[in-house]
């Protein structure tokens, strides 16, 4: 089974960069939604609203409460998710991918790209 969330979840998670470094992903849903087992690599998690959220996995569950505009540290793991909450959640996640030691060092100042 793939447990890449824009696959097992795509009504929730959507791709909006992607490159050989990073992905980043946009997560949207709504009170009361739940999401199916999925996996997410070292991230950086960014929230753009207030949320109530239960996390599963396994036999374990947390639930988390977070305020907007917090950047976070979310570490590789398997979960399941719903919102337990009375409004959306919209994240965005910044999905790490590994770099090897033989990998150039670009020479970059400020963004490689620019959105139009």
């Amino acid at each position: 089974m793939d447990a890449d969330p824009v696959a097992t979840n795509p009504e929730h998670y959507s791709v909006v960069f992607e490159n050989d470094r990073v992905r980043v992903l946009e997560y949207i849903d709504a009170a009361g939604d739940t999401t199916t087992p999925h996996e997410h690599p070292d991230s950086v998690m960014i929230t753009l609203s207030d949320f109530r959220r239960r996390l599963h996995a396994g036999e374990n569950h947390r639930d988390v409460e977070l305020a907007t505009g917090l950047a976070m540290w979310l570490p590789a793991q398997r979960h399941s998710g719903e919102n337990i909450g009375d409004s959306p959640t919209h994240v965005m996640f910044v999905e790490l991918k590994d770099r090897t030691p033989d990998d150039p060092m670009p020479v970059w100042l400020g963004p490689a790209q620019l959105a139009p």
